[in-house]
């Protein structure tokens, strides 16, 4: 059990806050904001962050924000779309801050990311090309290291 503040996430609310979880993945280009996820919860908001955050170790808009960034690098591996048409594509609704959570945990711009070449991973399954392409978090951009699983 994780604990936060004295208090611990029970069994119940893990099973709640994988829904919510869940939810996250599912819908990421969608308006989701912490009043709507902690009632897919069923908890108050208040709660819902701070479970959240004791669960997973981060707050659920950061968690949406890299499932956002994960599904923004494979738009602009594509090449076929613009930069701010990947931005709101993948949910977010200002440029600015999108770019700048990108370059956070990527390392570099949108736009760099997407003008360079990609075909070095192609030959690589994609379940296990998702383990080292997916967005760190807590500015670790550039540790070079595939999280841990």
């Amino acid at each position: 059990m994780a604990l936060w503040d004295g208090g611990r996430v029970t069994l119940e609310d893990l099973v709640r806050l994988r829904r919510a979880r869940d939810r996250m993945d599912r819908d990421y280009a969608e308006p989701l904001d912490v009043p709507a996820l902690a009632r897919v919860a069923l908890m108050s908001p208040g709660h819902f962050s701070r479970s959240f955050r004791a669960a997973f170790g981060e707050s659920p808009y950061s968690y949406l924000m890299t499932r956002r960034i994960e599904r923004a690098k494979a738009l602009l591996r594509r090449g076929d779309l613009t930069v701010t048409e990947v931005c709101f594509a993948v949910g977010c609704t200002s440029l600015g801050s999108f770019s700048s959570r990108f370059t956070e945990l990527i390392g570099e711009s949108p736009s760099s990311y997407r003008a360079r070449r990609h075909d070095e991973g192609a030959a690589i399954p994609a379940c296990v090309a998702k383990v080292y392409t997916r967005p760190v978090r807590n500015g670790e951009a550039g540790s070079g290291s595939p999280p841990i699983m």
